[in-house]
């Protein structure tokens, strides 16, 4: 019983990085607690950034912001972010996410938090696929 549940454990893929490059390209992670999740319209061209929750959901309030620590530490805030299914998600859009793609590319963590509410990425492995989103159909950043 052991070696099964021992070959289980070691044939479950575990939480990555992973981009997808398509009509809207995609860059995403999951934790335990909660999924980032980034797309790129060239078409329109705009950038979207969605933090969903899996437990307690966002609330409303009159900022979101992000930090990354690491070698290049950066910390961003906006105002103009909307909340979506229940309050589990919180999205910001623009045209452009360059201080995000560095702080996702360059740092070791990444915080996405509000006033009461912070979820926190782990950012090992997500270089290699945030320079595969950077490429996505010459996504122009600013």
């Amino acid at each position: 019983m052991r070696v099964v549940l021992l070959s289980l454990t070691l044939g479950t893929p575990t939480a990555a990085w992973e981009a997808t490059v398509g009509q809207i390209c995609t860059l995403s992670h999951v934790t335990d607690t909660a999924e980032i999740f980034l797309t790129y319209d060239p078409a329109k061209p705009l950038y979207t950034l969605s933090v969903t929750r899996k437990t307690e959901g966002w609330t409303n309030t009159p900022w979101f912001a992000m930090r990354f620590e690491g070698p290049n530490p950066i910390e961003i805030a906006t105002p103009h972010h909307v909340l979506s299914d229940g309050a589990s998600s919180l999205t910001v859009t623009d045209t452009g996410f360059g201080n995000v793609l560095d702080g996702l590319e360059y740092n070791l963590t990444a915080y996405a938090f509000t006033q009461d509410r912070v979820s926190e990425f782990p950012l090992n492995g997500a270089a290699p696929q945030v320079r595969i989103f950077r490429e996505c159909a010459g996504a122009q950043l600013s």
